[in-house]
């Protein structure tokens, strides 16, 4: 029992040590002290990270997402240094914590590379804002309207509606081509008529029809000549600029009724043909 007593328990104490009214009093002052700075550090990581936040949404021109971000880090930051003042204050040597995180982070970096790259991308789209919610897009061969960027994937509504998840490594790792950037594109179409068809009046036609929409824009002018002679047909290449909001509608309608002015002005449009010869037996 006596050597029991007497033998080295922590620090250098034996539990005879240990169990001293002054020891146990030093002990309990580290333990309120401990749970003080715990109290201190947390209130400080919520105050830092509502400011952080807050300066995001004060001023339109800043992104929300990112600030939450930032502020999320600066928590942590804070957190971790309150834990390492908590242990330093029980004597724990706060140099080989710090050793063993580093290595554990390494571990888990290394096992969760996946994982960091879309949180590493997530930050870069965040931050460069190449796309934003709301922007119609094709990232990573899929095609739709930005609803949500997170660190970790980008959501998308395609054409039909539907939920894709694009991970920001795909995102940021691939070209992107946003279609909602500029408010105006250019609209283009190629008509074909027939090698008898008279091309002024086809010209003509295919301008008159174009610029009558309320939705072409004359200027910059717009662009109607022939650049190719087909196997059977004199193609017009027709360059019209509209909003980037009617593109799609109205490259659709002037499509449709280009042909229809076409075919009321007598102009005519050739399709292929095949003649098939049944040879006699």
């Amino acid at each position: 029992m006596e050597s029991m007593m007497t033998t080295e328990i922590w620090q250098g104490k034996s539990l005879s040590d240990l169990l001293t009214l002054e020891f146990l009093a030093s002990a309990a002052g580290s333990l309120l002290g401990a749970i003080a700075i715990l109290l201190l550090g947390w209130i400080v990581s919520a105050w830092l990270q509502r400011r952080v936040s807050s300066l995001g949404r004060k001023n339109k021109h800043l992104d929300e997402m990112l600030f939450d971000f930032l502020a999320s880090i600066v928590r942590y930051v804070v957190l971790g240094f309150t834990l390492l003042f908590v242990l330093n204050t029980f004597g724990v040597q706060t140099t080989s914590v710090v050793a063993v995180i580093g290595a554990a982070g390494l571990a888990i970096g290394l096992a969760l590379q996946g994982t960091l790259s879309n949180v590493a991308a997530g930050v870069m789209l965040i931050l460069f804002r190449p796309i934003k919610i709301g922007d119609f897009v094709e990232v990573a061969d899929e095609m739709g309207t930005v609803k949500q960027i997170n660190l970790n994937f980008t959501e998308l509504a395609d054409l039909s509606n539907v939920q894709v998840i694009v991970p920001n490594s795909e995102v940021w790792g691939n070209v992107i081509t946003n279609y909602s950037t500029n408010d105006k594109r250019r609209a283009e179409w190629t008509f074909g008529v027939g090698y008898g068809a008279n091309l002024k009046d086809a010209e003509t036609i295919i301008r008159d029809t174009i610029m009558a929409d309320a939705r072409a824009h004359a200027d910059p002018e717009p662009f109607i000549q022939v650049t190719n002679l087909g196997d059977s047909s004199v193609d017009f290449l027709v360059r019209v600029w509209c909003n980037a909001s009617e593109y799609f509608a109205f490259r659709a309608d002037m499509t449709r009724q280009v042909k229809e002015a076409l075919d009321a002005g007598g102009v005519d449009i050739p399709f292929p043909t095949r003649t098939m010869i049944q040879a006699s037996s």
